[in-house]
């Protein structure tokens, strides 16, 4: 079994395998990703699955960082980089369509915009926020050609794997549809990114942690970890002022993430531990605002308690 040295070594100053120490080693420098719109919607909206989305998702479906969907994909990366250049040297970007469901259109459209997008130079990788249920066969065709061209990550909203917590924030899928998902993507050799979302309402310590244990058992290469977020205009924001639940601050949040990264296998790379709430939307938890100070605490945290991704994995 390696040892938290040993560990430390590996992944440099953290001890947990981060997206920056994967980019680093496989671009030889910093990798910035600049948000895309599609100008997409989602099937949890438009009646197909259900018409009231997610029961915490903005209006703008979690794209409240992305361009403006009325400019091209082209000006949408131009302008991202003017605004990334402007604060610091860079050279290598992750096109990253964020907004909605964004394999939901005709598969002639997603190659058009995602082959604008792979065609900019400076471009690496093509990252697709997306739903399980869809990825029917022909948009399977379409991401195994643009896989050969440059790599593709789909990231998958799954949140929980426990059906109860699942039909409360309406995802509108069961597991096996996400099992399916991840076996046809990896069939093809497309890297899998998942979504966890941490303090569900309802889910104990427990429960989240087998959420990352089941995810140990699947062929993922990617996992982001984020709080909940309360935004206001969402039906959770709505639940939350009529019976308010649980929201930990900051020191229980980091025990969990410690707990989480422990259980979690060395391959996976980690894409988040906290999330960026809209600042004129968000209600709670206030203190995700100083995510700089966050993380700064949980690196503390983890040297103060020796620990390291994969030691309780490693039992």
């Amino acid at each position: 079994m390696p040892s938290g040295k040993d560990i430390s070594r590996r992944w440099g100053e953290k001890r947990y395998y981060s997206l920056d120490h994967f980019l680093r080693k496989e671009y030889g420098e910093k990798v910035y990703k600049i948000t895309l719109n599609g100008g997409m919607t989602c099937p949890n909206r438009d009646g197909r699955v259900g018409t009231g989305g997610c029961i915490f998702c903005s209006a703008k479906g979690s794209g409240d960082f992305a361009g403006p969907a009325a400019m091209p994909i082209s000006g949408q990366l131009a302008r991202g980089k003017l605004q990334l250049m402007s604060k610091r040297p860079v050279h290598s970007y992750i096109a990253y369509f964020q907004a909605f469901t964004n394999t939901y259109a005709p598969v002639e459209y997603l190659e058009k915009i995602f082959m604008e997008a792979i065609s900019d130079p400076d471009v690496k990788i093509l990252s697709i926020a997306t739903r399980p249920d869809c990825l029917g066969p022909d948009v399977m065709e379409l991401l195994k050609r643009l896989n050969r061209v440059k790599p593709v990550w789909i990231e998958l909203g799954l949140q929980t794997i426990h059906a109860e917590t699942a039909e409360y924030i309406r995802r509108g899928y069961p597991l096996s549809i996400f099992d399916a998902a991840v076996r046809n993507l990896r069939a093809e050799g497309i890297q899998v990114i998942v979504h966890v979302i941490l303090f569900l309402p309802g889910e104990t310590e427990e429960m989240m942690l087998d959420t990352i244990r089941y995810l140990n058992r699947s062929d993922i290469q990617g996992i982001k970890l984020q709080l909940l977020h309360i935004l206001r205009g969402t039906d959770l924001a709505r639940d939350y002022e009529q019976t308010p639940f649980h929201i930990p601050d900051m020191e229980e949040y980091i025990r969990l993430l410690g707990r989480c990264i422990s259980s979690l296998t060395p391959d996976i790379v980690i894409h988040r531990l906290t999330g960026d709430g809209p600042k004129d939307l968000l209600i709670a938890p206030l203190w995700t605002g100083a995510k700089r100070t966050v993380l700064n605490r949980l690196n503390q945290y983890l040297k103060e308690n020796d620990i390291w991704q994969g030691k309780e994995y490693y039992g």
